[in-house]
């Protein structure tokens, strides 16, 4: 195939392969996402969706080089070409928040092929509160709770809940140059993390918050009588004060926020188990074994946090399978209403 020829590959392309495909085969969408890490997480999402009449491909929007795709590329080079056979899954960023107020904004959200995660990204979604317990298990094989994963980042939120819709309302105006992602991100950091002590980090967040929101009323004094209602239109979109961590930037949340207590939480908790073994073994070559058998079986924290796929009861992930539902649907009917057009325009020749 041709450089061009797969340049110009389109939904269209696609419906016609459908199309002609034996009745046995599957109809295939093939779904374009923004990097590899994607790849994993949509082919878990859509794999509940496969039944024995429909599949998914999940790729990279190139495949003529190693480039990735970010939400931009995909839109300049594929929004045009979207439809039943061809979809994009993407972050949702700020851009679910921003309601239309940017042009990749409107893209997601008036492009009925364009999936989103509804949270900031994926990362956010490994972040789940409830599944942290899980992934620190995973990871040192040890279940004890010595940290309350749901109060810590429940808490972090509604410290932040206020600076992060002033951070909206200031990109909604577009006004990001004056209070960016990266200052959100600074001022949001969790230091000096004491696993038993959480309140001393947060009280310092607190402190931090508080000093920025005091400059904000005071350089913005026309977004009072603003705000309350943008918290308001907030919350019909699922944000609310305690689950604010879900739309915060995912990268930020998973290495400053949530990493910043599980790194400590699951090293207590693999000294605990080693120091039980310790204690158990009768002799020096039980102790070695014991310690090397446990020590092989732990895994890196980080990489299960990636892998995590315990978030699939939050409310957000209930969204996102909902909008699956109803773009299936519409493939659905969509794919029912070429086969017979064709069947139609056979019977046709052959009269």
């Amino acid at each position: 195939m041709s450089k061009r020829l797969v340049d110009n590959l389109n939904s269209h392309y696609f419906d016609a392969a459908n199309s002609m495909r034996p009745k046995w085969k599957k109809q295939k969408v093939i779904v374009y996402v923004e990097s590899y890490d994607d790849i994993f997480f949509w082919r878990d999402v859509l794999a509940e969706f496969e039944t024995d009449k429909l599949g998914f491909e999940v790729v990279l929007p190139s495949r003529t080089n190693l480039s990735r795709g970010k939400k931009t590329a995909i839109m300049n080079r594929l929004g045009q070409g979207l439809g039943t056979s061809m979809i994009a899954c993407v972050d949702a960023d700020y851009d679910y928040l921003l309601q239309g107020h940017s042009p990749v904004s409107h893209w997601i959200l008036s492009n009925p092929y364009v999936v989103h995660t509804y949270v900031y990204s994926i990362e956010n979604f490994q972040c789940y509160a409830p599944s942290l317990h899980e992934v620190s298990v995973m990871s040192t094989l040890n279940d004890r709770k010595i940290f309350d994963f749901e109060a810590y980042l429940s808490a972090f939120s509604r410290i932040i809940y206020d600076l992060f819709v002033w951070a909206i309302w200031i990109n909604r105006e577009g006004l990001g140059q004056q209070f960016s992602l990266s200052s959100f991100g600074n001022i949001t950091k969790i230091q000096n993390l004491n696993i038993f002590k959480p309140e001393v980090a947060l009280e310092e967040l607190r402190r931090n918050v508080n000093r920025k929101l005091a400059w904000l009323q005071r350089n913005y004094p026309e977004a009072k009588g603003r705000i309350n209602p943008l918290k308001e239109e907030l919350a019909s979109l699922g944000v609310l004060p305690d689950n604010v961590y879900m739309y915060i930037q995912g990268h930020h949340l998973m290495e400053n926020i949530v990493m910043e207590a599980m790194t400590p939480v699951c090293q207590s908790l693999r000294r605990a188990r080693e120091k039980e073994i310790k204690l158990l073994a009768t002799a020096q070559q039980q102790l070695d074994n014991e310690l090397a058998c446990y020590q092989h079986s732990q895994a890196d924290v980080a990489q299960m946090l990636r892998r995590n796929t315990r978030f699939k009861d939050s409310p957000q992930y209930k969204q996102l399978q909902e909008h699956l539902r109803s773009l299936i649907a519409m493939i659905t009917i969509s794919d029912h209403k070429t086969t017979n057009a064709n069947l139609t325009n056979n019977d046709s020749d052959e009269s």
